[in-house]
């Protein structure tokens, strides 16, 4: 965490970037000829910066525009913090997650697909719980704004209890069914670092592996493996993984993510 701190919020990396970007801009614009070595360098250091939003984005405060974080970000698998806070952060962070989902047509998004690692859904539950789900199991195909063109079936509990807080703190539990409750528990496993094709059959993966293999083709991602041992940052201590993901790391026997109180 101590070596990060600088990069305090999302807002920050989308400022910087064009900074780094700046140099092969000029060579362009002067039609100066860099090495190839230049190229890879400036290439790593993005991704690099990219990356290391993950380790910090779990505070309230943000600068700019928020924007969707979409796989494989490391940032959908890290642990996302429980809120104690209810001031006007949360406040204006409920107000801008809720314009991203309009403007992108979503109908549901939490907190980590927009870069901050807190326990928040729009719709509006902060800190939820779930209480009961019930025995029905239904299939339906669902996407994810973090999964841009992809749709699959999903098979979850068709109704379920949940208990949760609203944005002034107050306590409350409501019962959901049919969309609302799958609308809910695709929001909440987001807040658990549960990807909705964590919890798709061997069958239903297969239909979509190679748009999920199209997105995981960033090759440099991988040179950053370095970086995180050489900064001695605990990458997998905050994720969850050992290294980047891949979905033909994904074992055909492992059954889909269970349903269960968090």
């Amino acid at each position: 965490m101590a070596s990060t701190t600088w990069l305090h919020s999302p807002a920050f990396t989308h400022k910087l970037l064009p900074v780094i970007h700046c140099p092969a801009a000029f060579l362009r614009r002067n039609n100066i000829r860099r090495p190839h070595h230049f190229t890879i360098s400036l290439s790593l250091i993005c991704l690099f910066v990219e990356f290391c939003i993950v380790w910090v984005a779990d505070d309230l405060k943000f600068e700019g525009k928020l924007k969707i974080v979409e796989y494989p970000d490391p940032i959908l698998r890290a642990k996302n913090k429980r809120i104690k806070e209810f001031d006007e952060d949360l406040k204006r962070l409920v107000d801008e997650m809720f314009d991203v989902m309009y403007k992108t047509d979503g109908i549901g998004l939490s907190a980590p697909q927009v870069g901050i690692n807190v326990q928040l859904m729009e719709i509006v539950l902060v800190n939820p719980q779930i209480q009961r789900y019930s025995r029905k199991i239904v299939p339906y195909e669902e996407g994810c704004l973090s999964f841009p063109g992809i749709h699959a079936d999903v098979e979850r509990p068709d109704s379920l209890k949940v208990d949760a807080q609203d944005i002034s703190g107050a306590r409350f539990e409501v019962n959901l069914s049919g969309l609302p409750a799958r609308v809910f528990q695709h929001e909440y496993d987001h807040l658990q670092g549960i990807l909705f094709f964590d919890r798709m059959s061997d069958v239903v993966i297969d239909s979509i592996r190679a748009e999920l293999q199209t997105r995981e083709h960033y090759i440099l991602i991988y040179i950053l493996i370095y970086f995180y041992r050489m900064l001695n940052i605990k990458y997998e201590e905050r994720t969850g993984l050992s290294s980047p993901e891949r979905i033909d790391a994904r074992r055909r026997s492992k059954k889909p993510a269970g349903f269960g109180k968090s």
